[in-house]
């Protein structure tokens, strides 16, 4: 279940407002909440790597790397990669519409997959352009192998161009808190759910895991107290911001 924006929004303007700290306006809210996803999204990745390194509690919804796992997979999905010639140089296009029919925009590359059973080796350049000197290195429909560089994937044998699928993490969506505007000119929250073909006004929630609500509301509320210039409202969300990252890592 996603974390709504409207309770975000207006959780940060309720704190703000109460001792007449400042306003934040949608547009602001937006642009900061959009960066506060990414920050915590990308913290994902670093937080993996760390619990990778340390004993996990053999407990049911205590194994860290799995509960870290667990709000990276909102973000997992998998989609063909499509086969294409420019200029003379063959290589695949990384997915843009995944399998379920979702416009993504990809983030990194997980497994490359030929024939939806076979992981395909991943090579550096040099080993990719040697790889054919050697029968025991050269590249097969039983040992494919691929080259990753500039979003272009660049595959080993020829002959499997039209197998090819890949599983990837995708960029979280930017946060929309959409809104119509009142007769006296106020803000009116939109519910709707925001799309870029048939609802341009409506909004989008965030896609993190419910239990980082807290900590997108704080995170917030720091840039918040810079737009607004307010030191004091910078200084104690950050306090509360180490110290619930602090309580996560404890």
């Amino acid at each position: 279940m996603a974390i709504n924006v409207n309770t975000v929004y207006q959780t940060v303007l309720m704190i703000l407002n109460k001792e007449q700290r400042g306003y934040m306006t949608p547009t602001e809210f937006n642009t900061v909440a959009t960066q506060v996803q990414l920050e915590i999204f990308e913290k994902y990745f670093d937080d993996l790597n760390q619990q990778l390194r340390v004993f996990q509690a053999d407990t049911d919804y205590a194994d860290r790397q799995e509960n870290i796992d667990e709000k990276l997979a909102i973000f997992k999905t998998f989609g063909d990669a499509i086969y294409t010639t420019v200029g003379g140089l063959s290589y695949f296009v990384l997915p843009t519409t995944d399998t379920y029919g979702n416009s993504v925009s990809f983030y990194r590359l997980g497994n490359v997959l030929y024939n939806d059973e076979k992981v395909v080796q991943r090579l550096d350049r040099h080993e990719f352009y040697y790889a054919n000197q050697s029968r025991l290195t050269k590249p097969s429909t039983i040992n494919p192998a691929y080259l990753y560089e500039n979003q272009k994937l660049f595959v080993k044998p020829i002959s499997i161009i039209d197998k090819i699928k890949v599983d990837y993490i995708r960029k979280p969506n930017n946060i929309i808190w959409g809104f119509t505007t009142g007769n006296l000119g106020q803000y009116v929250y939109n519910p709707k759910e925001y799309n870029q073909d048939t609802q341009l006004t409506g909004s989008v929630d965030f896609e993190l895991h419910e239990s980082e609500q807290t900590e997108v509301i704080l995170k917030i509320l720091l840039y918040s107290g810079i737009i607004i210039r307010d030191n004091e409202v910078v200084q104690t969300a950050a306090a509360l911001v180490q110290a619930d990252e602090t309580n996560k890592k404890s």
